[in-house]
Protein backbone atom coordinates (compact mmCIF):
# COMPACT_ATOMS: atom_id res chain seq x y z
CA UNK A 1 0.00 0.00 0.00
CA UNK A 2 1.31 3.55 -0.56
CA UNK A 3 -0.36 6.87 -0.19
CA UNK A 4 -0.71 8.89 -3.54
CA UNK A 5 -1.23 12.61 -4.09
CA UNK A 6 -2.68 14.31 -7.14
CA UNK A 7 -3.70 17.46 -7.43
CA UNK A 8 -2.92 18.97 -10.66
CA UNK A 9 -4.32 21.24 -13.24
CA UNK A 10 -3.37 20.23 -17.04
CA UNK A 11 -4.56 21.94 -19.86
CA UNK A 12 -3.95 20.92 -23.49
CA UNK A 13 -5.86 22.67 -25.87
CA UNK A 14 -9.60 22.86 -25.31
CA UNK A 15 -9.29 20.23 -22.75
CA UNK A 16 -9.04 20.53 -19.22
CA UNK A 17 -7.97 18.10 -16.87
CA UNK A 18 -8.42 19.05 -12.99
CA UNK A 19 -7.61 16.56 -10.46
CA UNK A 20 -7.63 16.84 -6.84
CA UNK A 21 -7.35 13.30 -4.63
CA UNK A 22 -5.47 12.13 -1.86
CA UNK A 23 -5.89 8.06 -1.39
CA UNK A 24 -3.87 5.41 0.30
CA UNK A 25 -4.10 2.25 -2.15
CA UNK A 26 -2.84 -1.16 -3.36
CA UNK A 27 -4.85 -0.59 -6.07
CA UNK A 28 -6.11 3.03 -7.87
CA UNK A 29 -8.99 2.32 -10.60
CA UNK A 30 -9.28 4.63 -12.83
CA UNK A 31 -12.61 4.71 -15.03
CA UNK A 32 -14.73 6.67 -17.58
CA UNK A 33 -15.43 6.92 -21.41
CA UNK A 34 -13.02 8.24 -23.72
CA UNK A 35 -11.37 11.50 -23.53
CA UNK A 36 -12.70 11.85 -20.00
CA UNK A 37 -8.19 12.31 -19.51
CA UNK A 38 -7.56 8.95 -17.50
CA UNK A 39 -4.06 8.97 -19.81
CA UNK A 40 -3.34 12.09 -19.41
CA UNK A 41 -3.73 12.23 -15.37
CA UNK A 42 -1.22 8.34 -16.25
CA UNK A 43 0.94 10.63 -18.31
CA UNK A 44 1.18 13.43 -15.59
CA UNK A 45 2.19 10.67 -12.96
CA UNK A 46 4.84 8.91 -15.21
CA UNK A 47 6.22 12.74 -15.66
CA UNK A 48 5.61 12.58 -19.44
CA UNK A 49 2.86 15.60 -19.12
CA UNK A 50 3.53 18.76 -17.52
CA UNK A 51 0.86 19.87 -15.14
CA UNK A 52 0.24 24.10 -14.89
CA UNK A 53 0.35 23.96 -11.65
CA UNK A 54 -0.34 21.69 -8.50
CA UNK A 55 1.52 18.79 -6.98
CA UNK A 56 1.93 14.85 -7.22
CA UNK A 57 3.36 12.91 -4.77
CA UNK A 58 3.96 8.84 -4.36
CA UNK A 59 4.67 7.97 -0.82
CA UNK A 60 7.09 10.77 0.80
CA UNK A 61 8.79 11.75 -2.51
CA UNK A 62 7.81 14.50 -4.43
CA UNK A 63 7.52 14.18 -8.51
CA UNK A 64 5.87 17.22 -8.80
CA UNK A 65 5.42 20.31 -7.03
CA UNK A 66 4.94 23.64 -9.01
CA UNK A 67 5.05 25.89 -5.35
CA UNK A 68 8.70 23.96 -4.43
CA UNK A 69 9.47 23.84 -8.53
CA UNK A 70 10.02 20.26 -8.25
CA UNK A 71 9.80 18.53 -11.12
CA UNK A 72 11.41 15.03 -11.35
CA UNK A 73 12.30 14.52 -15.05
CA UNK A 74 10.25 10.62 -15.99
CA UNK A 75 13.38 8.21 -15.48
CA UNK A 76 14.34 9.22 -11.84
CA UNK A 77 10.57 9.18 -10.72
CA UNK A 78 10.69 5.43 -10.10
CA UNK A 79 7.49 4.72 -11.83
CA UNK A 80 6.22 1.76 -14.39
CA UNK A 81 4.54 2.44 -17.47
CA UNK A 82 2.86 0.23 -19.41
CA UNK A 83 0.38 1.89 -22.43
CA UNK A 84 -2.29 0.64 -24.03
CA UNK A 85 -0.43 -0.75 -27.17
CA UNK A 86 2.56 -2.85 -25.66
CA UNK A 87 5.08 -1.33 -27.97
CA UNK A 88 6.95 -4.03 -28.17
CA UNK A 89 10.09 -4.33 -30.10
CA UNK A 90 9.53 -7.18 -33.09
CA UNK A 91 13.07 -7.59 -33.71
CA UNK A 92 13.89 -8.80 -30.24
CA UNK A 93 12.99 -11.84 -28.80
CA UNK A 94 11.08 -11.93 -25.30
CA UNK A 95 13.90 -12.03 -23.01
CA UNK A 96 15.90 -9.02 -24.94
CA UNK A 97 12.52 -6.93 -24.68
CA UNK A 98 12.51 -7.44 -20.99
CA UNK A 99 15.70 -5.99 -20.68
CA UNK A 100 15.38 -3.48 -22.65
CA UNK A 101 16.27 -0.23 -21.01
CA UNK A 102 18.43 -1.64 -18.30
CA UNK A 103 22.11 -1.98 -18.96
CA UNK A 104 23.91 -4.30 -21.00
CA UNK A 105 25.65 -6.11 -17.88
CA UNK A 106 22.78 -8.64 -16.17
CA UNK A 107 24.41 -8.31 -12.40
CA UNK A 108 23.68 -10.19 -9.92
CA UNK A 109 20.86 -8.18 -8.35
CA UNK A 110 19.47 -7.76 -11.83
CA UNK A 111 19.68 -11.27 -12.92
CA UNK A 112 17.06 -12.44 -9.71
CA UNK A 113 14.60 -9.36 -10.55
CA UNK A 114 14.71 -10.85 -14.06
CA UNK A 115 14.01 -14.37 -12.70
CA UNK A 116 11.83 -13.20 -10.24
CA UNK A 117 9.71 -11.39 -12.81
CA UNK A 118 9.87 -14.37 -15.32
CA UNK A 119 9.00 -16.63 -12.42
CA UNK A 120 5.57 -14.69 -11.63
CA UNK A 121 4.42 -13.95 -14.54
CA UNK A 122 5.19 -17.86 -16.22
CA UNK A 123 6.95 -16.55 -19.29
CA UNK A 124 9.83 -18.74 -19.12
CA UNK A 125 8.62 -20.80 -21.94
CA UNK A 126 8.20 -17.67 -24.16
CA UNK A 127 11.81 -16.21 -23.68
CA UNK A 128 13.72 -17.09 -27.03
CA UNK A 129 10.58 -16.48 -28.60
CA UNK A 130 10.06 -13.43 -31.07
CA UNK A 131 7.26 -11.17 -29.85
CA UNK A 132 5.33 -11.72 -33.40
CA UNK A 133 4.78 -15.08 -32.72
CA UNK A 134 3.00 -14.39 -28.73
CA UNK A 135 -0.95 -13.76 -27.99
CA UNK A 136 -2.24 -10.42 -27.43
CA UNK A 137 -1.96 -11.58 -23.50
CA UNK A 138 1.55 -12.47 -23.76
CA UNK A 139 2.62 -9.37 -25.37
CA UNK A 140 1.28 -7.71 -22.11
CA UNK A 141 2.95 -10.23 -20.17
CA UNK A 142 5.75 -9.18 -22.00
CA UNK A 143 5.27 -5.16 -21.75
CA UNK A 144 4.43 -5.76 -17.91
CA UNK A 145 7.73 -7.71 -16.91
CA UNK A 146 9.94 -5.01 -18.78
CA UNK A 147 7.81 -2.32 -16.56
CA UNK A 148 8.52 -4.27 -13.75
CA UNK A 149 12.49 -4.58 -14.25
CA UNK A 150 13.07 -1.13 -12.43
CA UNK A 151 11.64 -2.44 -9.44
CA UNK A 152 9.32 0.86 -9.63
CA UNK A 153 7.59 2.09 -6.41
CA UNK A 154 4.24 2.73 -8.58
CA UNK A 155 2.97 0.71 -11.71
CA UNK A 156 0.58 2.55 -13.77
CA UNK A 157 -1.24 0.62 -16.31
CA UNK A 158 -3.22 2.30 -19.42
CA UNK A 159 -6.19 -0.65 -20.24
CA UNK A 160 -3.97 -3.52 -20.56
CA UNK A 161 -6.65 -5.84 -20.93
CA UNK A 162 -8.38 -3.97 -23.55
CA UNK A 163 -7.25 -6.32 -26.68
CA UNK A 164 -7.99 -9.28 -24.98
CA UNK A 165 -10.81 -11.72 -25.06
CA UNK A 166 -12.56 -12.40 -21.51
CA UNK A 167 -11.33 -15.78 -21.23
CA UNK A 168 -7.40 -14.60 -21.30
CA UNK A 169 -8.50 -11.79 -19.19
CA UNK A 170 -9.55 -13.97 -16.68
CA UNK A 171 -6.26 -15.89 -16.72
CA UNK A 172 -4.52 -12.57 -16.79
CA UNK A 173 -6.04 -10.79 -13.99
CA UNK A 174 -4.40 -13.04 -11.03
CA UNK A 175 -0.84 -12.45 -12.64
CA UNK A 176 -1.65 -8.73 -11.61
CA UNK A 177 -3.00 -9.98 -8.27
CA UNK A 178 0.25 -11.50 -7.80
CA UNK A 179 2.48 -8.57 -8.55
CA UNK A 180 0.51 -5.99 -5.61
CA UNK A 181 0.92 -9.06 -3.50
CA UNK A 182 4.45 -10.55 -4.38
CA UNK A 183 6.39 -8.07 -5.01
CA UNK A 184 3.62 -5.29 -3.18
CA UNK A 185 3.98 -3.13 -6.34
CA UNK A 186 0.82 -0.61 -5.99
CA UNK A 187 -1.12 -0.16 -9.28
CA UNK A 188 -2.92 2.53 -10.71
CA UNK A 189 -5.23 0.57 -13.39
CA UNK A 190 -7.16 2.19 -16.17
CA UNK A 191 -10.12 0.48 -18.07
CA UNK A 192 -13.50 0.83 -19.17
CA UNK A 193 -14.58 -2.57 -17.64
CA UNK A 194 -16.08 -2.45 -14.61
CA UNK A 195 -15.60 -5.99 -13.64
CA UNK A 196 -12.18 -5.34 -13.70
CA UNK A 197 -11.76 -2.95 -11.51
CA UNK A 198 -14.37 -4.91 -8.98
CA UNK A 199 -11.96 -7.93 -9.14
CA UNK A 200 -8.56 -5.87 -8.72
CA UNK A 201 -9.34 -2.18 -7.35
CA UNK A 202 -9.61 -1.12 -3.59
CA UNK A 203 -10.71 2.53 -4.59
CA UNK A 204 -12.04 3.88 -8.39
CA UNK A 205 -11.74 7.14 -9.20
CA UNK A 206 -14.71 7.92 -12.05
CA UNK A 207 -13.49 10.42 -14.55
CA UNK A 208 -15.69 12.67 -16.91
CA UNK A 209 -14.53 15.82 -19.02
CA UNK A 210 -11.04 16.04 -16.71
CA UNK A 211 -12.96 16.01 -13.47
CA UNK A 212 -13.42 13.29 -10.84
CA UNK A 213 -17.36 12.68 -10.63
CA UNK A 214 -17.27 9.89 -7.96
CA UNK A 215 -14.81 7.90 -6.17
CA UNK A 216 -15.01 5.46 -3.68
CA UNK A 217 -14.44 1.24 -3.14
CA UNK A 218 -15.87 -0.69 -6.16
CA UNK A 219 -18.46 -1.59 -3.98
CA UNK A 220 -19.77 1.99 -3.66
CA UNK A 221 -19.24 2.57 -7.35
CA UNK A 222 -20.87 -0.15 -8.38
CA UNK A 223 -23.69 -2.50 -6.31
CA UNK A 224 -24.06 -5.95 -7.12
CA UNK A 225 -27.72 -5.26 -7.69
CA UNK A 226 -26.97 -2.78 -10.61
CA UNK A 227 -23.78 -4.41 -12.17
Amino acid sequence: MISLTIDITLRQDAFTLDVSESASVEVLGLFGPSGSGKTSLLEAVAGLRHPDRGAIKVGDRDLYSSTLQINLPSRERRIGYVPQDALLFPHLDVKANILYGTSGHLGTAKALAYAETVDLLELGSLVARRVQKLSGGEKQRVAIARALMIRPALLLLDEPLAGVDRERRDRILPYLMRIRKQLHVPLVYVTHDADELTAIADRVLKLEAGRVVASGPPSAMWPAATR
